[in-house]
């Protein structure tokens, strides 16, 4: 397992959040450890995943991402 943070833009309230966490659950391998406004925490397998796959993921719920770390 590897960690990722991600920077995430557009988010303003709990819709939002409930929003990333959705898009974030539903990709095999990835563990979310946290999110909150404009940041999330994972960790996810590099056999199931990439940071690039993840950030697209929460970009296709409309909040666009960056990996930062």
């Amino acid at each position: 397992m590897k960690d990722v943070t991600l920077a995430i833009e557009g988010m303003s309230c709990a819709h939002c959040l409930n929003a990333v966490n959705k898009a974030l659950g539903k990709l095999a391998g990835v563990e979310i450890e946290s999110v909150q406004m404009g940041r999330a925490k994972l960790r996810f397998d590099e056999s199931l995943e990439t940071p690039e796959g993840i950030a697209a993921a929460v970009a296709a719920a409309g909040y666009p991402s960056t990996v930062v770390g």
